[in-house]
């Protein structure tokens, strides 16, 4: 081998370890010992990373071995060097073993308020380097976002769209909603003709709370016409407390009104459920940060830690 192709035989990692290690214990033999190599081996690889780069870089005698001017050059700029790799190389297993990294989460807003923040506060308690974006909307739009690579998974409503995988958690009945104390607040169920004859709040047609709710309406044969639609749940809540009305919601969806001036009944013939789940893409891989925490949501659920009791 001539001397410009030695010069282009880049040394291995473990041949730089190895140079370290003679090079702290200033011993062949001891080097040896701690690299569980034999002693011989350890000369030749030394000697042809001399070889390589055309130096010498110990001074060797029968009483001790030291490190020759190069040597002594070569020494930092070989420390940074396997520093550099050893925390790359952490920083990729952490990356490809999901303890960092990034997730983006889609969640319906009752479950983004009650289930959600349990889950990410164990997650994130495992592996602090992972950022989390949350991001609560309707079912309609986390499904468009997911689809789109917008979001990694969807704490949403069931869908049948073949694109989807759905892994359900809970089944979520509606309930009567009314403001406390009111005609309506008594005990046990409430059946579905209680609604006949009473005036009628609705949410968005947009809103997969509004979707259940006609549905359930349309199952149990009751028509009805809403005094008053509106948005967002928090001000359901406020006409609920008014004693404006009355409204079917899911129960999961209660919390939300943020009124301690509404009350609830459980509604009956028919009971009426929606499942809620986690969906993602079918055909795409989670990134593993994103698999992890999908994992320790499956795992808070099979633990009975992911959903709230009913109260």
């Amino acid at each position: 081998m001539n001397g410009e192709d030695r010069m282009n035989r880049t040394p291995s990692l473990t041949t730089l370890r190895l140079f370290m290690a003679v090079a702290r214990t200033r011993s062949f033999s001891e080097a040896a010992r701690s690299a569980n190599l034999s002693q011989p081996a350890l000369s030749r690889t030394i000697r042809l990373m001399e070889e390589d780069l055309g130096v010498r870089l110990f001074d060797r005698s029968s009483r001790r071995v030291e490190l020759t001017s190069a040597g002594t050059i070569l020494v930092p700029t070989v420390e940074r060097l396997i520093a550099d790799f050893d925390h790359a190389f952490a920083t990729l297993s952490k990356d490809l073993t999901g303890m960092r990294g990034r997730i983006v989460i889609g969640a319906l807003p009752s479950f983004a308020a009650a289930s959600l923040p349990r889950a990410i506060r164990d997650y994130i308690a495992r592996s602090p380097s992972v950022d989390i974006v949350i991001r609560d909307d309707i079912a309609g739009k986390l499904y468009r976002q997911l689809r789109d690579g917008q979001i990694d998974l969807a704490f949403v409503t069931e869908t049948d769209e073949p694109d989807y995988r759905f892994e359900p958690l809970l089944s979520d009945r509606c309930v009567l909603a009314f403001q406390s104390g009111s005609r309506f607040d008594v005990p046990g169920e409430a059946p579905w003709s209680t609604l006949a004859d009473a005036p009628f709040l609705a949410m968005a047609t947009s809103s997969s709370v509004r979707v259940m709710s006609d549905a359930a309406l349309l199952r149990a044969g009751i028509s009805v016409r809403p005094l008053y639609e509106v948005s967002q749940l928090v001000t359901m809540g406020g006409l609920l407390a008014a004693g404006l009305g009355v409204t079917v919601l899911p129960h999961s969806t209660i919390t939300m009104l943020a009124n301690p001036a509404v009350a609830w009944r459980p509604l009956e013939g028919p009971i009426v459920e929606r499942k809620i789940g986690i969906a993602y893409l079918r055909h795409r891989s989670l990134s593993p940060a994103a698999a992890a925490f999908l994992s320790h949501c499956r795992s808070l659920h099979r633990d009975g830690q992911l959903v709230p009791r009913e109260r």
